[in-house]
């Protein structure tokens, strides 16, 4: 606490305060006359261009105080998306300068930030000099000339010497007592008018929660329309090369079969034989590709069961606890699945691990998944690894993924999902 008004974040955000009042007269002295000037000249045509050239200045404006936050307040704020016409040309631009909502917000803040900058200027100063000038009364009290038989600062009185003056030791340790409080006052009104002052750009200069979100899910789409299509396509490659491969080859073996069954229906028979036994391996094939697509046991039984055949298939012996209420909503339902699945997968594969855990319960509005292994750890979360593939997925559906895999292990993931998407 005594350290505050000496540590460098005092002194940005002091100097951020006094810079306001010049930006708040400047950036208000603009808006009003450009959008006094665009209202006022709105009986021509020359109003409307003479609108969007001031909107398009508050949005400078509103470069130069994110930069003026960011190097003194320490708080970056995204810059808003640029203003895009649907067409080429000056009309075009025009109206998408007049429907801008950014800009709207940007001029909203050069009205508003005047009065705020003023009150910050003030109060941050008045404190300040107020503070250090009683504290360090002491060491400049010489300056005042003696009359009266009194040499200190006049507090009240009037011209013919009544009042107070400090001149007495007593009065010099108060000044310097009032003072020292109002030093360690100081930092703290000024980190608290910097806080509003960090609201105020976030909140008009940044860009706008809605357009934050859609730009989000635009993303989000784009990584389920990948992983999508990736799926299709390992989907057709493996009943390209598997099942569809089998099939023809039986067919082909049935065929034989059925030319050799008058002329030796020994050799026909053994053929069948070996048919029926690439059938089974077919119906095999076919079964672990739908178990991939979906597994039945999912939509028939709930997550509880399908992860316990999951875990029965592991190489390690695995404990699988679920306690939900209710079953989720199926989307939900199935992205658990897959993640758990792909978890015990790379445990079989790569974990070296003796001991499996699995772990699923409901908090709040989120299903929580915790994943254990006793394995060697150092699991690899970078780009082009199956848990960076599943980090995009569950941020897809705004879920996140967090592992902790320190080299010699355990390794223990923990997913959170949305109840309902």
């Amino acid at each position: 606490m005594l350290r505050a008004p000496f540590e460098a974040r005092t002194w940005r955000e002091f100097g951020y305060l006094l810079l306001n009042l010049p930006m708040g007269i400047l950036a208000f002295t603009y808006v009003v006359t450009m959008l006094s000037l665009g209202a006022g000249l709105l009986i021509t045509f020359l109003g409307l261009p003479v609108l969007a050239a001031g909107l398009a200045g508050c949005r400078g404006i509103g470069v130069i105080e994110r930069a003026r936050a960011r190097g003194l307040l320490r708080h970056d704020v995204p810059e808003p998306g640029p203003v895009r016409a649907a067409k080429k040309g000056f009309m075009p631009w025009l109206g998408a300068q007049l429907k801008s909502g950014v800009a709207w917000r940007h001029a909203l803040y050069c009205f508003l930030h005047f009065p705020w900058a003023v009150f910050s200027f003030s109060i941050a100063l008045t404190f300040f000099f107020y503070g250090w000038g009683f504290l360090t009364y002491p060491l400049w009290r010489w300056i005042f000339p003696a009359y009266l038989g009194q040499s200190g600062l006049q507090l009240y009185g009037d011209e013919h010497g009544g009042g107070w003056y400090l001149h007495t030791a007593g009065d010099m340790v108060l000044a310097s007592s009032v003072g020292l409080v109002f030093v360690i006052v100081t930092p703290w009104a000024i980190r608290g008018m910097a806080h509003v002052d960090r609201a105020l750009v976030s909140g008009l200069l940044g860009p706008s929660k809605l357009a934050t979100r859609v730009t989000e899910l635009e993303s989000d789409r784009g990584v389920v329309v990948d992983h999508a299509a990736a799926d299709l396509r390992r989907i057709e490659r493996d009943l390209h090369d598997g099942a569809q491969a089998r099939l023809v080859a039986l067919a082909m073996d049935l065929g034989l079969a059925k030319e050799k069954l008058l002329e030796d229906p020994q050799a026909a028979a053994v053929m069948v034989g070996e048919a029926h036994g690439e059938v089974k391996i077919a119906l095999q094939e076919l079964r672990d590709l739908a178990r991939g697509i979906h597994p039945a046991i999912l939509t028939d039984r709930g997550l509880g069961p399908a992860l316990s055949a999951v875990a029965a298939r592991c190489t390690v012996p695995v404990s699988v606890t679920v306690d939900l209420p209710a079953r989720p909503v199926p989307a939900i339902e199935g992205i658990a699945y897959f993640t758990v699945s792909e978890l015990l997968q790379n445990i079989s594969k790569h974990s070296g691990a003796s001991k499996a855990q699995v772990d699923i319960w409901r908090s709040a509005d989120r299903m929580m998944l915790y994943v254990f292994d006793n394995g060697v750890g150092g699991v690899d979360t970078t780009a082009g690894s199956g848990l960076a593939g599943l980090m995009e997925r569950l941020d897809a559906v705004d879920g996140v993924l967090a592992v902790d895999s320190p080299a010699g292990g355990p390794t223990r993931i923990t997913a959170e999902l949305p109840w309902r998407v």
